[in-house]
């Protein structure tokens, strides 16, 4: 029987307790990692997860999760920074706290968890940090202003995190999913006045004309996590059913 390809390593996924998130731990673990999820509530997580609860809009509460969690798991190989808040509406919308909140979290969350990584990363052999991005960084999207913005933040920082680190063998990467099948995504459908017209809308602008689903994103981050992709580094991976970079013919009625 092969070794799982993740054997021995140790990962830490924010924003673990739901969607994405969730679906990434489950597959890290399947592969074989020791994987702990940061969350504001992670009461429900399944077996062999572990929890650790933290707001990652409080330094202290960040630097504190990581360092339990390196000293529980005997160090630090992946971090994935998944967590992140969903806004809706144009540049005039939303207000200057906001677009406080939302930085706070899907941008300097991400700070903070990778600054108190870092050090327990630099003595991984096979370190590497993961984050989630957006089509929303590369496509323009209505009614996304600040959602966007931060998103490209992110895809920006992932540039920057890997150029840095690249000497000290820590690899940043990205993905960027297309409109995903998660909770976040049914609150906004429960919310419209004809929620299945908004998903016949959401579903017909990915060529493939589905949702993504929070597996293929996790599938996408397995493996940027992995030290199969140890020559990956600075890239983002979209996940996307081809919304960026396909421009397809509509179908002959």
């Amino acid at each position: 029987m092969s070794t799982p390809e993740l054997q021995g390593l140790r990962a830490l996924v924010t924003g673990g307790a739901s969607g994405i998130g969730a679906a990434t731990a489950r597959l890290l673990a399947a592969r074989g990692a020791q994987v702990a999820v940061l969350d504001l509530d992670t009461t429900s997580l399944p077996a062999p997860l572990r929890g650790v609860n933290a707001d990652l809009t409080d330094d202290a509460s960040v630097r504190d999760a990581v360092a339990d969690t390196a000293q529980q798991l005997g160090g630090l190989d992946i971090l994935v920074n998944n967590a992140g808040i969903g806004a809706q509406g144009t540049v005039e919308d939303n207000d200057d706290a906001e677009w406080h909140r939302v930085f706070d979290v899907n941008v300097l969350g991400l700070v903070r968890a990778s600054r108190a990584a870092l050090p327990h990363l630099r003595r991984s052999a096979h370190a590497a940090i993961v984050n989630t991005c957006s089509i929303a960084a590369t496509a323009g999207l209505p009614q996304r202003a600040l959602y966007s913005a931060s998103k490209g933040a992110v895809l920006s920082l992932t540039l920057a995190m890997a150029a840095d680190h690249l000497r000290e063998g820590i690899r940043v990467n990205c993905v960027n999913p297309g409109t995903a099948d998660t909770p976040w995504i049914d609150r906004l459908l429960n919310a419209a006045e004809d929620p299945a017209a908004e998903r016949a809308a959401l579903e017909a602008r990915q060529p493939t004309g589905r949702l993504v689903r929070a597996d293929e994103v996790a599938a996408a981050i397995a493996y940027l996590a992995s030290p199969a992709a140890a020559s990956v580094t600075g890239a983002s991976l979209a996940v996307d059913g081809g919304m960026q970079g396909l421009r397809p013919r509509p179908e002959q009625g």
